[in-house]
Formats: structure tokens, C-alpha cells, sequence
């Protein structure tokens, strides 16, 4: 086909005790948005990371074409070379650079060892333009939102002249708000004859924008849909994806509710740097054994910070309040304390703060109840080999053994180990933040089981979420957060997503 921009052919991938790809063949036409979708651990990124030379030629079997010429892709510099660029989920940018500095980091404008900060500053005007960011090229990276961030990254794309645009979880962490700027923008490089292929979980986003659709299941292939030519549903997506249909997005659930476990009343937690801006304002806030209280709020609400300054002031300064456990006070001025009267945070940034990523499965789940396997203060190895394969077989984690690194392990798999950790420390009040962020339907049906099995154990569950059918779907009752406080407070049967977005949008004016 004389359109297809890029071709891999029987591509095999082997990491040790996993076959990751298994000869998957993929294409992409000249001026399309080609979705790559399936379960964590499908084998997505890999493939992408095989076209990118992040896993370099001679490292796996089969073939890539791009412009109909063989590529034999060393590293991710000569990929880009020849304007195929990778956005990845976490994103490449430097905090304390500029703008101009990170667009051009490792592509720097001038001759003779020189940067001509003028070109850069210039090019770097145009490149901003075109991504529709006003921000000047000198503003610091870390001064602006994600949103705006990953515009940054797509400008550095652009300005590696690039042809096909591969974007891994390019909204995961964008507000609606922003996610769309972003689908626009793809949208207007299809225009301009740009190739993309955008990996991603959220379906409804997929159908919005994508001209085909590849389904990816356990390292395979399993089919490509054209949305120009056929009227393709979530449904027919998630059958491909999960090798079955998913009647219920949601599992039911028997629901039981006991007394007020945990409580906070009169909360207040001001911003670590920014010492006037308060980022919790009085914020009164239980949970009841049982329940699945959700927390809903646009990004920068403030939810985040609200939970970790409950769970041992891990966030924020000068924090006021109290803390209750049926009816009693506690102190929870330490991470220690909290988690001895029985608070767990399983945190949205699993990567950096949930999961040490270069130690073993076996220690991530271990490490928050080392006691529970220890005999004066000496870990008993047959005991915690046996505890932590218990959990990966009851979360079905998917992994060669208890021994695999982290690191290795799929997004999905990785949220399954952050919560084994919180349920192997057996803890009665569990803020989850974010869970199910960047992972498919069918590993957050499987989380959303977990979820409502503490609850049917008494277990006071806070989940905190930017997706507002996950909060309708799953929780007993909502509050609304925004700029900090609590707007609104409902059960989830009264609840609509155009109800809660009013509460929301009301309190942001």
C-alpha cells in the first residue's frame, strides 16, 4: 500500500520468563490517528518501544518499514532522526529549564558549540503558537499544569520536524478541559498530514478522534477496526480487548453500612511553599464501615493534598484539625502514627511514591508490615514468600514470579502491587487516589472487585477520582472539592456527572 507511512511486521519480544510481543504486525496509513488499545500488559508500549529503538534493533525478531525503507532503529536518537517521535506517559521535560531550553534539549539551534538563543527563542514562538500555548518561551516548566506541559512536549516534537507521532496515555492526568485542547490538536496535525498513534484507555476519547483501531491481547494481534467504514462501539472495543463482553462496567454490591470509623473535622492545611495560599480550608470529612465515600473535584482541587496530610502530614504545613476513630481522637502527626491507627494512602504517582521500582515484587508488597513476617527484627523468607505469593494469586498479578522487579511489571499490575501492600498492613481506612488512573476496564473491574470486598469487610474506603463515572459507579456517597473545600456533599444515587460538574464549575468562578 502506497499510503502506509509505517509497517512492523512479525514483531517477537522475549524478556526473560515473558514473551511481551508475539508476532504482532501493525500499520499505519499516511495522515491518520491509528489507536493502539488493550489490557495492561497487552504488549502496547513494548511495540512501541520497539519502533522507537528504545529496545534496539537486534533485541527482538521481526521487521519495521517506514516510508518503505527497512529501519534498524539503535537507539531513540536515529528514530527521531528521521521524525518519528514518542511521547511517553511520564513525561521527558526538565522542571527548572524553560521552555525554549527543553524544547531544544539535545536539538540545540547554532553552530560551533554556540546556541543562538535567538533562533531558539524565535522557532520557539512558532512552535508555541502552534499548539496553541501563550505562555513566554523563558517560563519555567514547573510553573506550568500538565496540560500545558504535555503541549510543551508535543512543540518538542514538532520541532524535531516530526512525521508520525506515537503518544502513550496522552491524557491520563488531563481534565476533560484539556484532554479535548489536546484530541483538537491531533486532529489539526491529521489535517497537516501528520501520522499519530495514540495508546490509550480512555475509549470514549479513542472513538472520538481515531481513524483506526488496533486491538492488541496478550502480546497479539487480534484485529484492526476502521472507524471510517464501520460504526465501532465501546463494547465491540473492550469484546476485542478482554476476549469477552462486559456487561457491567461496574460489580455489584451488597452494601452494608456500620458506624462513623474515621473523621476530620475542621482541617486546614496551607501550600509548603506558597506559606498565605491555603490548600485545605476546613474541610470536615467521614467515612463509615462499609462505605465507599468518593471525592470529587476538577484537577488542582485540592484532593490530593487534603488525603496526604491526613495520612502522617505527608504534604503541606502548618495542618489544624482533628482526626477521630469511632468517636475517639488520634494523633496522625506521622506517617508512622497513622498507619498504626490503621490509615493506609495508596498515592496517585505509583511510580515515584507508591512502589520502589528497582526492588522485587515480594518487598513492594512486604514492606509496610514487615513485622507480620518477621522474628526479632530477622525477616523469615519462607514465610514472606509464602504471604506475598497469596496476595499475587488473590489480585492476579501478572508477573514471571514474586521476584520480578517492579519496574517490569505493566501499570495495572503495578496498582495491583500498591494496594496488596495496603491490604497485606490489614488497615481499616484506606484513601485510594486515583487507582484505576491509566489502566484499562478489564484490570479496573478487577480493582473495582478488590474495592468492594474491603468495604463488604467493614474497611472505611475514600477513593479519590478525577473520573466522574468511576465515582458514580462505585461509591455510596460524594463530596465535591474545589480551590480547596468542600462544596458539595451527596449520595451517589441522588448523584448525576451534570450535577456534580455544576457544584464544581459554581465554586470555580
Amino acid at each position: 500500500m502506497s499510503d502506509v507511512i509505517l509497517e512492523m511486521r512479525n514483531i517477537t519480544k522475549v524478556f526473560p520468563g515473558v514473551k511481551a510481543l508475539d508476532n504482532v504486525s501493525f500499520s499505519v496509513r499516511e495522515g491518520e490517528i491509528h489507536a493502539l488499545v488493550g489490557e495492561n500488559g497487552a504488549g502496547k508500549s513494548t511495540l512501541m518501544q520497539v519502533l522507537s529503538g528504545v529496545h534496539p534493533y537486534g533485541s527482538y525478531e521481526g521487521t519495521i518499514y517506514f516510508k518503505g525503507k527497512e529501519c534498524q532503529f539503535r537507539n531513540i536518537t536515529q528514530s527521531e532522526d528521521v521524525g518519528l517521535v514518542i511521547i511517553h506517559q511520564e513525561l521527558a521535560l526538565v522542571p527548572f529549564l524553560s521552555i525554549v531550553e527543553n524544547l531544544f534539549l539535545g536539538n540545540e539551534q547554532g553552530k560551533n558549540g554556540i546556541i543562538d538563543w535567538n533562533k531558539a527563542v524565535s522557532m520557539s514562538e512558532g512552535l508555541l503558537e502552534k499548539v496553541g500555548l501563550e505562555e513566554a518561551p523563558a517560563t519555567l516548566v514547573k510553573d506550568l499544569g500538565v496540560g500545558k506541559q504535555q503541549l510543551v512536549e508535543i512543540a518538542k516534537a514538532l520541532a524535531k520536524e516530526v512525521q508520525l507521532l506515537i503518544l502513550d496515555e496522552p491524557t491520563a492526568s488531563l481534565n476533560d478541559s484539556d484532554s479535548e485542547k489536546l484530541l483538537d490538536l491531533l486532529r489539526q496535525f491529521r489535517e497537516n498530514g501528520i501520522s499519530s498513534i495514540l495508546i490509550s484507555h480512555k475509549l470514549s476519547e479513542v472513538l472520538k478522534v481515531a481513524d483506526s483501531i488496533t486491538i492488541l491481547r496478550d502480546g497479539a494481534t487480534i484485529e484492526t477496526l476502521d472507524c471510517r467504514k464501520d460504526e465501532i462501539t465501546e463494547d465491540r472495543i473492550i469484546r476485542g480487548m478482554v476476549g469477552r463482553d462486559l456487561t457491567h462496567r461496574f460489580p455489584e454490591r451488597d452494601v452494608k453500612i456500620g458506624k462513623t470509623i474515621f473523621e476530620v473535622k475542621d482541617w486546614n492545611v496551607y501550600h509548603p511553599l506558597q506559606e498565605d495560599r491555603k490548600v485545605s480550608d476546613d474541610i470536615n470529612l467521614y467515612v463509615r464501615e462499609g462505605e465507599v465515600v468518593g471525592v470529587a473535584g476538577l484537577m488542582g482541587a485540592g484532593r490530593t493534598e487534603l488525603a496526604m496530610s491526613i495520612f502522617g502530614r505527608s504534604y503541606g504545613k502548618d495542618i489544624s484539625g482533628k482526626a477521630f476513630k469511632y468517636g475517639e481522637e488520634i494523633d496522625v502527626s506521622t506517617i508512622q502514627k497513622a498507619i498504626a491507627h490503621g490509615i493506609a494512602y495508596a498515592t496517585e504517582d505509583r511510580k515515584a511514591y507508591g512502589l520502589v521500582l528497582i526492588h522485587p515484587i515480594k518487598d513492594n508488597i512486604s514492606i509496610a508490615n514487615l513485622a507480620s513476617v518477621s522474628n526479632y527484627g530477622v525477616i523469615e523468607d519462607p514465610k514472606e514468600f509464602s504471604m506475598v505469593r497469596e496476595f499475587r494469586d488473590m489480585l492476579d498479578i501478572r508477573c514471571s514470579s514474586v521476584l520480578q522487579l517492579a519496574l517490569n511489571l505493566s501499570g495495572g499490575n503495578q496498582q495491583k502491587v500498591v494496594l496488596s501492600k495496603w491490604l497485606f498492613a490489614n488497615q481499616d481506612i484506606l484513601f485510594l487516589d486515583e487507582p484505576t488512573r491509566g489502566i484499562d476496564v478489564g484490570a479496573k473491574y478487577e480493582i473495582y472487585t478488590i474495592i468492594n470486598q474491603l468495604a463488604s469487610e467493614g474497611k472505611g474506603i475514600v477513593l479519590l477520582s478525577s473520573e466522574l463515572p468511576e465515582l458514580l459507579g462505585i461509591c455510596d456517597r460524594i463530596y465535591v472539592m474545589s480551590k480547596g473545600k468542600i462544596v458539595a456533599e451527596m449520595k451517589a444515587s441522588d448523584a448525576t456527572q451534570e450535577k456534580v460538574m455544576k457544584h464544581i464549575m459554581n465554586n470555580t468562578r
